[in-house]
């Protein structure tokens, strides 16, 4: 696939494409991408399973332009199509509960936290504004049919905000972290560690809509090899188009 990208400022990294690979979609489903940016998992879905309906929603009109762009560019429009609009105030034509599975990349940085990046696209990309994550995770729900999915990629320090969001811990909710190496892996996962200290930067969290039961603790991926490689495991997603098993 194509990305088109801005000259300066914010840059999409591998977070949306382990978000896209994570999406349990099959061929004639719809797929809300919210805060799609610049398309990168919207666009990585579509390139992964040919027959879906992806649609993306982001409040940036130059981030829509620069998104449909690279969906013509890459052969994916009669798959996608970008929105514009605000998540607190959804487009009419955006239906909640009408989406089979629904995804995103939510800001990593609460409101008033951290040094916010000085490019406004960047920070917007970045640190929440007046859309804060429990926002966020409401409407994701809404969206989502009855049955349906909704996958979340965030930082692994927040991924308790991201649980009871998402309906908490009798929701039957899958926590998948990413590993930057095998190393951190294995001590993590250790059950003498305090779980809140494990070393994982990302985590993918997933619910089905309606679902019960306790959350379940994945293995995870490992990305990195010690070197600072990609390991094979995470080269079968970047650069292969695989998917991941929650």
């Amino acid at each position: 696939m194509t990305i088109l990208q801005p000259a300066g400022g914010y840059r999409a990294a591998i977070d949306p494409v382990l978000l896209a690979a994570a999406v349990p979609a099959q061929p004639g489903e719809t797929v809300l991408d919210a805060g799609s940016g610049t398309g990168a998992a919207a666009l990585a879905l579509a390139a992964r399973l040919e027959g879906v309906d992806v649609v993306g929603l982001d409040l940036e009109p130059g981030f829509i332009g620069l998104a449909r762009n690279s969906a013509e560019e890459s052969g994916l429009s009669q798959s996608i199509r970008f929105v514009e609009g605000d998540l607190l105030s959804p487009p009419p034509d955006l239906a909640a509960g009408s989406f089979d599975h629904v995804m995103a990349n939510p800001p990593y940085l609460a409101a008033g936290s951290g040094n916010p990046p000085a490019d406004a696209a960047k920070r917007a990309a970045t640190v929440e504004s007046r859309a804060r994550l429990d926002d966020w995770l409401r409407f994701l729900v809404a969206m989502a049919c009855p049955g349906g999915t909704v996958t979340v990629i965030h930082r692994f320090d927040r991924k308790d905000e991201v649980i009871a969001g998402l309906g908490g811990d009798n929701a039957g909710l899958v926590v998948f972290p990413l590993w930057a190496k095998a190393q951190e892996a294995r001590s993590g996962l250790s059950r003498d560690r305090d779980p809140n200290k494990q070393a994982a930067k990302r985590v993918i969290v997933q619910a089905r809509k309606g679902q019960q039961g306790e959350t379940r603790i994945a293995k995870g991926l490992v990305l990195h090899n010690d070197d600072g490689s990609y390991t094979p495991e995470a080269e079968a997603v970047l650069r292969n188009a695989g998917s991941l098993t929650l």
